[in-house]
């Protein structure tokens, strides 16, 4: 489920900048605070759906970090 998730993120990542690649793009969301998030058991991150945890790392992504 969490490798769901993180794949999904990374292709959404592609979809919205389609010069990255897979590679550019899981780097991307390994190295994110929202990736700690959906890796943390007690947030149940994980269930929900990736374009709403997409969210959280778009902004984290052009704002440097979480809100």
């Amino acid at each position: 489920m969490k490798a769901d998730m993180v794949k999904n993120l990374a292709l959404l990542l592609i979809e919205q900048n389609n010069e990255l690649t897979m590679e550019q793009a899981l780097s991307d969301v390994f190295n994110s605070d929202t990736y700690q998030r959906v890796m943390d058991e007690r947030t149940h991150l994980y269930y929900q759906s990736p374009k709403y945890v997409f969210a959280f790392l778009d902004e984290e992504l052009k704002k440097g970090k979480l809100s």
